[in-house]
């Protein structure tokens, strides 16, 4: 699993976490995405790395900004070994 962690401007409530992860989900194929407009990030889960240069461009079609991103190893953290 790979986690896509994207900096993004101009969230500013629920809503804009909502439309974020909408245009994520439809334009790559996800596993999770969840956005937090308090942070300004959006962080995706996925089985492959995510075309990036794609997805900025859906999400400031939207209105927003993607001012950094990174992707790294993820590995599911279990509770109970």
């Amino acid at each position: 699993m790979i986690k896509t962690t994207l900096t993004i401007d101009g969230m500013a409530c629920g809503m804009c976490e909502s439309h974020i992860n909408d245009v994520v989900r439809r334009t790559c194929d996800v596993k999770k995405v969840t956005s937090s407009h308090k942070k300004g990030t959006t962080e995706i889960l996925s089985e492959a790395p995510l075309p990036l240069d794609p997805l900025k461009e859906v999400i400031a079609a939207t209105g927003y900004k993607v001012l950094s991103s990174y992707a790294e190893p993820y590995e599911k953290k279990h509770l109970f070994f």
